[in-house]
């Protein structure tokens, strides 16, 4: 055996034949459980940063885990290919964007395999490779045909920069999520997916999955947004149409003191046509139009406002009610209209602070308060109680008013029960080259057409001159021009690629079944896997990725391609790599190159580094003087390794392992060493197979180590309880570090690799103790600690414990009130 640790000999050479071995190619037709352990895939930005080593590392401790335990492990990876940074790229280096991703496929493949992280490769796949976005193409065709696909002009998100459509989901802060150049609207023929339509199922199914962090299906929850309210329509005064404005609190409608349009309702221009409002009003809409949509209904944002000259009926009262238009609210959102109520909606009240309007109130807390309903707000009420100041309504409770003041509404034809939801349809057009071209074709005799499956994939032309700002498909006549899949006719080619989001919502599911040219997964194989066991990745991806993956899973199976309901059973959200306090990027100039750390200290270290320094769900803090301990603790394993190595060969050279009977002739040393083997193997087994609690887990072997370093100096130390320790030891460390475990489990005899070793069972006999230390207190103050028989009746504890001197001392003079005995624990003398 080497003396010294040589990491990179070592793992250069295991990854070698690793790779080579095929040796986590997932088993065909195994008679084993399955387990789908998933971290998401990368975007192939050209290197592997320290949250990539945190994410791959967390998914392959469980995948080996799971390995050991005796599962059938699917853990592939594959790239999410498709995106603006290879179009940018392309413009900044006159180079294709293929040619730049499949470059930085190549080195970050290179990357993990140096990181020894155990997928099978055979599964690989990339988003951007015509065999994978062919069938991207063929699920936008189907949910077409099955009513989720539909195109109309729409106010979108316009990042001026990238020249591109965003969806609301894309635009952080009122600024692009890629660049955070302030975002735009646009007019623009767009395609929709209809998610919409599952909005309920999104939200009830949530209940299905205890395996989430409880704040992602909250963000879930919160983006979808279900509210059950009223559709209240308000007759305009002297004119035909009605205003239809939602409301959850139809209890408070009889404290209306205004209602507001978006500046872009079509009724607007047709009420102020003509009259001394219009010029103001035109003005007016003309600056909401610079502002996006996170700018306006931000709650920091200034409400600003601007009456039109019209008036609209309280449907109930009758009473006039003035019409507005303002900032906050938006054509898209609801009706694009809203009810002011400003006694009881703190942003209303802010806005009719501003502009003086009527404040009234309608609902009070408590009966008793009746006399106060007419007293000035100083904020508004937003609570539940009793109605006043609304008719024959007065005096009901809030909850109840609300369903009688609705029934009446809808009596007479003025309103109407509904479900909301704050989930709009997803906007998958993108103005771009480096994305899954939308598979339709326009022709003028037969309209809108999909590309028949036959046809797939539509490819993208090889372009290599991009200009900022452009779309080089709505320029090449090449790939426009075609011939419409009906009629045979003249047609054109949709220039709009998909969102990559469509990409990467169904990959999990190629992954069963990476290599079928003729579907996209053969069913059998889809059911066989699904669903994900447990995902692992970045909670920046709660409402993006992960809705829209439960959408495609959804949807896929109502068309009956798959059984699965839910795409991920468990769901690990890991924290960020930090340094100084901050998460690490290139723009702060705190980025720790992986590659720099595994060249000065070996893979194997950057992974136990990861894993140890944080609880995986927590941010981690990068800490040099943390990297180098781990690194120490593998030259401490290599050196003790070294130290047994004779008396494991010893053991080895005397035969079987000892049998149950023989392991009772122990001495105490010897029968204390094994009990912290046995221990060890408990809690890092709980650790990994219940919470992945993988900073614990380190934590115990290391202590374990420390405990066997010790052992090697009994002069009684036997040679088949340091065989057990050390390679119970390498076991349970192999997930972790996969390199050094398996080249020193090689070293102390062994042909077949530790990664398929079985975990090791726990030997419950191993964890009795014959004696315990029980502590000794006076008066509750700790005097003394003593070894006693575990088995040991509470008279003969207490009679052992009165003799101690150091008990004599501290009650000698005093009067015994009482002892209290906890079974081996402690006794309490209480004395006076």
């Amino acid at each position: 055996m080497q003396e010294k640790y040589s990491f990179s000999e070592i793992e250069s050479k295991w990854q070698k034949h690793w790779l080579e071995d095929k040796a986590y190619q997932t088993e065909e037709n195994s008679s084993k459980p399955k387990y789908y352990a998933l971290a998401m895939f990368p975007y192939p930005s050209g290197d592997l940063h320290m949250g990539h080593v945190r994410n791959y590392s967390i998914s392959d401790v469980i995948a080996r885990y799971k390995r050991m335990n005796g599962y059938n492990v699917l853990h592939p990876i594959g790239w999410d290919a498709f995106g603006l940074p290879a179009e940018n790229a392309a413009i900044k280096h006159q180079t294709p964007p293929a040619d730049w991703t499949w470059k930085n496929i190549s080195n970050m493949r290179r990357q993990l395999q140096e990181m020894g992280i155990s997928y099978d490769w055979d599964r690989e796949m990339a988003t951007c490779h015509p065999g994978y976005y062919k069938w991207t193409q063929w699920i936008f065709i189907e949910f077409y045909k099955h009513g989720l696909v539909y195109k109309k002009k729409a106010a979108v998100n316009w990042c001026p920069s990238c020249a591109t459509v965003l969806a609301n989901e894309q635009v952080v802060d009122g600024g692009c999520e890629r660049c955070d150049t302030l975002v735009t609207k646009k007019n623009l023929e767009q395609w929709f997916f209809k998610i919409t339509d599952y909005a309920d199922i999104l939200l009830e199914d949530l209940d299905k999955l205890p395996g989430w962090p409880e704040k992602v299906k909250t963000m879930q929850r919160n983006w979808i947004g279900r509210s059950e309210g009223v559709e209240v329509q308000f007759p305009l005064e002297e004119r035909p149409e009605k205003i239809s404005v939602y409301t959850t609190r139809v209890d408070t409608l009889y404290g209306v003191s205004y209602v507001v349009l978006a500046p872009e309702h079509p009724l607007v221009l047709e009420l102020v046509g003509g009259t001394v409002y219009e010029a103001d009003v035109l003005a007016f809409i003309e600056k909401m139009n610079g502002l996006n949509e996170i700018a306006r209904t931000s709650t920091d944002a200034e409400k600003e406002g601007l009456f039109i000259g019209a008036y609209c009926l309280n449907p109930l009262s009758g009473k006039k009610v003035p019409i507005w238009i303002a900032n906050y609210v938006l054509l898209e959102y609801g009706t694009g209209a809203v009810m002011g109520v400003p006694a009881h909606d703190e942003r209303d009240f802010e806005f009719a602070t501003k502009y003086d309007l009527e404040i009234k109130t309608v609902i009070i807390p408590t009966e008793s308060l009746a006399e106060a309903k007419d007293l000035p707000l100083e904020a508004a009420y937003t609570g539940d109680g009793v109605m006043v100041n609304s008719d024959s309504f007065d005096g009901l409770s809030s909850d109840e008013g609300w369903d009688r003041i609705a029934d009446e509404a809808e009596r007479l034809g003025l309103g109407q029960r509904k479900v909301n939801f704050r989930l709009r349809d997803w906007l998958i057009s993108r103005q771009r080259y480096w994305g899954a071209p939308i598979p339709m074709v326009y022709c003028k005799t037969c309209g809108t057409v999909p590309v028949p499956e036959d046809q797939l994939p539509v490819l993208l032309p090889s372009i290599s001159v991009f200009k900022a700002g452009e779309n080089p498909l709505a320029s090449s006549n090449a790939f426009i021009e075609t011939n419409c899949p009906q009629c045979g006719g003249p047609a054109r080619r949709e220039t709009d690629t998909m969102d990559t989001f469509a990409c990467s919502s169904w990959y999990f599911l190629r992954y069963t079944d990476p290599r079928n040219t003729e579907a996209a997964f053969d069913k059998t194989a889809v059911d066989q896997w699904m669903n994900v066991d447990q995902y692992v990745g970045g909670v920046e991806h709660a409402i993006l990725h992960l809705l829209y993956a439960r959408f495609f899973t959804k949807a896929l199976k109502d068309f009956g391609y798959l059984n699965a309901d839910e795409p991920f059973q468990n769901l690990l959200t890991q924290g960020m790599v930090c340094m100084d306090g901050s998460k690490m990027s290139k723009s702060k100039g705190n980025i720790v190159s992986p590659e720099a750390i595994i060249g000065k200290y070996g893979a194997d270290t950057a992974r136990l580094f990861i894993l140890f320094a944080a609880p995986p769900e927590r941010d981690l803090e990068w800490s040099d003087q943390g990297v180098e301990g781990c690194y120490r603790f593998f030259n401490r394993i290599w050196r003790l390794v070294a130290q047994y190595e004779p008396l494991i060969k010893k053991s080895q050279g005397e035969g079987s392992s000892k049998q149950a009977g023989e392991w009772a002739n122990l001495d105490e040393v010897g029968k204390k060493m094994r009990r912290h083997t046995h221990l060890a193997t408990q809690r890092v087994t709980i650790d990994l197979g219940t919470r992945f609690n993988f900073n614990t887990a380190i934590s115990t072997i290391m202590e374990w180590v420390n405990a066997l370093y010790l052992y090697k100096e009994q002069p009684t130390a036997d040679a088949e309880v340091g065989r057990e320790a050390v390679e119970r030891i390498l076991i349970l460390l192999a997930p972790f570090a996969p390199h050094i475990t398996e080249e020193l489990w090689q070293e102390i005899g062994h042909s077949e690799s530790i990664h398929k070793q079985p975990w090791p069972d726990v030997d419950e006999a191993a964890l009795v103790q014959d004696e315990v230390t029980v502590i000794l207190q006076v008066n509750g103050k700790v005097r003394d600690r003593v070894q006693v028989p575990t088995e040991i009746s509470t008279a003969e504890l207490e009679k052992i414990v009165l003799a101690l001197p150091s008990v004599s001392e501290w009650t000698r003079g005093k009067t015994i009130v009482k002892i209290v005995t906890v079974p081996g624990k402690l006794v309490n003398i209480v004395v006076k």
